[in-house]
């Protein structure tokens, strides 16, 4: 059950539109960086896509961008960085509005002062929803209310961050090694 709706009982696209995703490959089409955005909720008006790009830390950078919201994405838009492709598709998720979320290592190929707008986005998507993250990166994950561990398929420990760490197991092992001194 999903807020109390048996999704057995549910049209498997109905099921699939509650989920907004932002993956590690990001997905943008050929056409305008509007187009883009507006792909996410199409209903958006353009007051509440340019609310939800200054959010996602994307207006700025657009704006400076020849033709703004009305530049045209190349061939796997190469006409923009990858971090600023992964905050598209934040921004886009951000206007989808789905209650849940899946996000697959979506700071995995950005440099580090990207990587802080990436996780700023992240968390303003976030608020009120249920997060799945997949992250190899911890640091994107500490404030997660549960975490799983999840190694060779299996899920071999959970808890918060905090009570990951007193168990001093994988979990505790992993992050270490990530921010050893």
């Amino acid at each position: 059950k999903i807020d109390g709706v048996d999704i057995r009982k549910m049209k498997r696209s109905d099921v699939r539109q509650m989920f907004g995703m932002v993956l590690q490959d990001t997905w943008l089409f050929n056409g305008t960086i509007r187009q883009n955005l507006m792909y996410g909720n199409p209903k958006a008006t353009e007051e509440e896509m340019v609310k939800t790009a200054k959010e996602a830390h994307v207006d700025h950078f657009v704006r400076s961008l020849p033709g703004g919201y009305d530049m045209v994405l190349g061939e796997e838009a190469a006409n923009i960085s990858q971090g600023e492709k992964q905050l598209l598709t934040i921004a886009r998720a951000m206007l989808e509005k789905a209650p849940m979320l899946i996000l697959d290592e979506a700071t995995s190929s950005v440099d580090t002062r990207t990587e802080v707008l990436i996780q700023k986005a992240m968390d303003k998507l976030m608020q009120g929803k249920t997060s799945f993250v997949i992250a190899h990166r911890l640091s994107t994950i500490r404030d997660a209310d549960l975490i799983l561990v999840v190694k060779d398929g299996n899920i071999i420990e959970q808890g918060n961050h905090e009570t990951l760490l007193k168990q001093n197991g994988f979990y505790a092992e992993l992050y270490n090694s990530q921010f050893a001194e």
